[in-house]
């Protein structure tokens, strides 16, 4: 199977010991405690279920700098997006506490974890706007990204994390929620050797459908696996358990047996585009996926990114030498009415749009807001139907 990044086995940093977590929890009571953003917890979700291998915690400003740069740590590592923990003041803390980390996301904000601090250090205002510049391509505040990552406090406590559980992720989606090691692991159960990964935050309409099926007969791969991104998404997007619902639904009915593995991850979207790309790459080679699905506006926002800028970024050297997993580079995909099948646009050139089957996003949720029935050539009926539920309710 393909090694993870960066090193020859994965490292999570969740405590699976059980007497050793509850150890942890016992002294975490004792403890300095901070209530960290949603941003820093995923990121402790990620380190946990080894998703961030081989990092072992937060980043320091150097490497957070470095990153942004460079896209690799000081130390030399391939890495496209800071893990930081970004607070807005340390009162009474100091370098080589050990504090509690409380998760925002889970009412009385119970113990997510326990970092070390190695270092308490400062943004200035210019390194958050060129960290911001770097990762987004923008300092717009109107970007959801932007705005989170300005909002998120200037001081910056680096250092390893013990992580104590995966939050509300393996609560609320105990069916979906994996970490890269248990998707390793039934990779290798299934007898997947090659396998190609589907990053989603929305429901799957035919398009994706049949992407991930020409990805996979182009590519000769045993399976597909399905990964859906289970945490925070901006105002508008669909919520995680309705997507679960549908993907599942079309997976059972129009997918051969044994060919697709529906898996989630606990990380909020960041919407950075060819830098989130590049981290989804990480994220799918360290579960063990030897390709990935990269294809029009990957990770992207509004008009940020140019349509095709992710897959241009995996071409760049560093990115070549440091990743391990291929790159299905896909065009925008939809349903071609003079051919009577989906298609992507580049293979259709002598096409016209009136040719495809195209509905906007807006007009997708008018339609289904509104009891109108989707056309079946764009949304298989079964899905539509659990999204009409959900946009009418």
């Amino acid at each position: 199977m393909i090694s993870p990044h960066g090193a020859d086995r994965l490292a999570p940093r969740i405590i699976s010991d059980e007497l050793h977590r509850r150890e942890l929890i016992v002294l975490a009571a004792s403890l300095p405690a901070i209530s960290i953003s949603s941003t820093a917890a995923t990121n402790a979700v990620m380190l946990g279920a080894g998703y961030f291998s081989p990092l072992s915690g937060y980043h320091d400003r150097s490497d957070a700098l470095s990153i942004a740069r460079e896209k690799k740590t000081t130390s030399g590592l391939f890495w496209p997006v800071p893990c930081l923990n970004m607070i807005h003041e340390a009162p009474k803390l100091k370098e080589g506490d050990r504090v509690a980390l409380r998760d925002p996301n889970i009412p009385g904000n119970p113990v997510l974890a326990v970092q070390r601090i190695e270092k308490i250090e400062q943004f200035t205002y210019y390194d958050l706007l060129e960290i911001a510049r770097a990762i987004f391509g923008s300092v717009d505040r109107a970007h959801p990204g932007v705005a989170n990552f300005l909002n998120s406090g200037t001081t910056v406590l680096s250092g390893p994390v013990d992580v104590l559980n995966y939050s509300y992720f393996e609560i609320d989606f105990p069916d979906t929620f994996k970490t890269a090691r248990q998707i390793r692991s039934e990779f290798e159960r299934r007898g997947w050797d090659r396998v190609v990964a589907f990053q989603t935050r929305n429901p799957m309409h035919r398009a994706h459908e049949e992407l991930c099926k020409m990805a996979k007969a182009s590519l000769n791969a045993d399976g597909i696996l399905i990964h859906m991104l289970l945490g925070k998404l901006k105002s508008g997007d669909i919520p995680a358990d309705v997507r679960d619902h549908s993907i599942r639904k079309m997976v059972e009915i129009y997918f051969p047996a044994n060919s697709v593995m529906v898996a989630g991850y606990g990380f909020d979207m960041l919407y950075a585009g060819p830098r989130e790309a590049l981290l989804h790459a990480i994220f799918r080679q360290n579960a063990g996926c030897t390709h990935l699905i990269v294809g029009r506006d990957h990770a992207g926002v509004g008009d940020y990114y140019g349509p095709f800028e992710a897959q241009e970024v995996f071409r760049e050297h560093a990115s070549r030498e440091a990743l391990k997993i291929k790159i299905f580079e896909a065009d925008h995909t939809a349903y071609s009415k003079k051919l009577g099948r989906v298609v992507m646009m580049r293979d259709a050139p002598d096409h016209q749009p009136d040719d495809f089957i195209l509905l906007s996003g807006t007009r997708v949720r008018e339609m289904l807001a509104a009891g109108e029935s989707l056309p079946p050539e764009f949304a298989r009926p079964e899905v539509a139907e659990i999204l009409m539920r959900f946009y009418q309710r």
